[in-house]
């Protein structure tokens, strides 16, 4: 049985660690291509200064950070809002980005009505 060699676009995880920037951007879709074409603020360099040091589990605020090769295989702990949300980046996330995997809001989960929502419950007693 062969193992099947991962791929994104085309590319294997070791050519996409070597891989320039210039390159990786003609991968990625215009949105993020002209992202990265501004270039990175001051955080998202601090942020990727510490995980070429090979930190673990850093902590950042930089929601619209577009992951690159750089980020593969660590851990990441993206803020959405109130609390830090631990991510481990893998090669499907490559070219989005940190905030789309740190959701900001959670879904409703409703319960029975309260006293008076229907014709039925007016009839029960309040105590």
């Amino acid at each position: 049985m062969v193992k099947k060699e991962l791929r994104w676009r085309g590319k294997t995880l070791e050519e996409l660690q070597r891989m320039e920037l210039a390159e990786f951007m003609k991968l990625v879709p215009s949105r993020e291509r002209r992202k990265l074409r501004r270039g990175f603020t001051s955080a998202e360099q601090k942020f990727l200064k510490r995980v070429q040091r090979g930190k673990k589990n850093i902590e950042t605020h930089c929601r619209d950070m577009v992951i690159v090769p750089a980020l593969l295989g660590t851990s990441v702990k993206v803020h959405m809002g109130k609390e830090f949300v631990p991510l481990m980046v893998d090669l499907d996330m490559l070219g989005h980005r940190l905030g789309e995997f740190a959701l900001t809001r959670k879904g409703v989960h409703h319960s029975a009505p309260g006293i008076g929502a229907t014709r039925s419950s007016s009839a029960i007693s309040v105590k």
